[in-house]
């Protein structure tokens, strides 16, 4: 079943590396099978072109794995339940064109798993202008920050890649993905690097994942580790872009993932680690960040700085080694280093029924979106000690109504 699984992942891969505009979802088991193995052949051939420019030896990678599977696969779950003896005839059928008297391969059975893999795939359209829920915050009568009111998980302020400065977008792209201006949707030669990696160094996994599908998978498809949510990922990932420019992708990548802190967008995290709007960020500030993406806790300043310094310092020398600064640049940058603001957690204990109260009276006004879709700033009459210490008062005679009543 591993190896349908697999070949079914590499239909949709190879779709997309050859022919995004026109991605098939349906196939028929009987009819289709010559076109389903020709495409597996067409995605071979182009992938074979990446291994070459990752200068991989796919012939004695496959040879490797034959002699000695428990190398490759000791922790890898991917490939838990694989016969590697299929592999030799397998890739003289898909990538050599050479007829295999019995083929490993069950295309019908490939087939099927596609189909059913891939659907009722979410409305890529669906981005096409989509702006995620956002935060407000509402003050006190002197002006004072009281509440923040935001969806679970979406704790943001929205900001156009405009207000984003160049050199903190780049930072981004050199942390993860470099050829985000170039793949249309998957980068196959990264995807072929970090698999590689990821068969001779099982562990900590190589991601691969474009920024597209990046998006994608954070406001569409989930992030369940299965093949079929994988599959269903690059097929909208090249659809999504089919129809959203380089530049809108990046602005909703920007304003939707999490970089620790409570802050999903690059907005609320600049606020958090540094006191400052996106639009202030030094270079050394937004590498900071950038190098937050790829796991916020385990980077985390506040728990691992000297991990968090050297990721910086890694994603300066991205920068400089895919041309977005000078070696003079990124050396000044680390010299300048950062410094991160404390972390103010705003936790609240009193004031939630006169919050719902504010939230129902937004909604009632024309022209004004909710509080958890607009980054509104509400300016209130509360007066934050005596909102406690009326709450108090009620509480201490709805306790002593009870016991008096028993």
């Amino acid at each position: 079943m591993i190896l349908v699984k697999l070949l079914a992942a590499f239909l949709a891969l190879s779709q997309v590396a050859t022919r995004p505009e026109a991605i098939e979802t349906t196939f028929d088991r009987d009819r289709d099978q010559a076109r389903v193995v020709q495409i597996l052949r067409d995605g071979c051939t182009h992938m074979r072109k990446a291994f070459d420019i990752e200068s991989i030896d796919i012939d004695g990678l496959i040879s490797t794995a034959l002699d000695d599977p428990q190398a490759f696969t000791g922790e890898i779950k991917a490939f838990k339940g694989l016969d590697f003896k299929a592999l030799p005839p397998l890739y003289k059928q898909l990538c050599k064109n050479e007829t295999v008297a019995d083929s490993p391969a069950d295309i019908g059975a490939v087939v099927d798993w596609y189909n059913k893999a891939v659907a009722d795939l979410p409305d890529h359209k669906k981005l096409k202008g989509f702006k995620p829920a956002g935060t407000s915050t509402v003050l006190d009568q002197k002006g004072g920050r009281f509440a923040e009111v935001f969806e679970p998980d979406n704790r943001r302020v929205y900001v156009p890649l405009s207000d984003i400065p160049k050199h903190v977008r780049e930072a981004f792209v050199a942390a993860e993905d470099k050829r985000f201006y170039q793949h249309t949707g998957i980068d196959e030669r990264g995807l072929i690097r970090a698999m590689v990696g990821n068969l001779a160094r099982p562990g900590r996994p190589q991601g691969g994942s474009t920024i597209t599908q990046q998006v994608v998978k954070n406001l569409l498809v989930g992030d369940d580790l299965t093949y079929e949510r994988k599959i269903r990922e690059v097929i909208v990932a090249a659809r999504v872009e089919q129809i959203l420019s380089k530049d809108e992708i990046l602005e909703l990548y920007l304003n939707t993932i999490f970089l620790g802190r409570g802050s999903w967008g690059i907005e609320l995290a600049a606020r958090s680690w540094f006191g400052k709007p996106a639009s202030e960020l030094t270079l050394a500030e937004g590498a900071a960040l950038a190098g937050l993406t790829k796991g916020p806790t385990f980077y985390s300043p506040d728990r691992h700085p000297a991990r968090a310094q050297e990721r910086l310092s890694y994603v300066l020398t991205r920068m400089q080694e895919d041309g977005f600064v000078t070696p003079e640049q990124a050396s000044a940058a680390r010299a300048a280093g950062v410094a991160y603001a404390p972390y103010e957690r705003l936790s609240r204990t009193s004031g939630f029924h006169v919050l719902d109260h504010i939230a129902r009276e937004t909604r009632a006004l024309p022209g004004v979106s909710p509080l958890t879709v607009a980054s509104s700033t509400v300016k209130s009459t509360i007066h934050p000690d005596l909102q406690k210490a009326t709450e108090a008062a009620l509480q201490e005679g709805l306790w002593r109504y009870e016991a008096s009543t028993g």
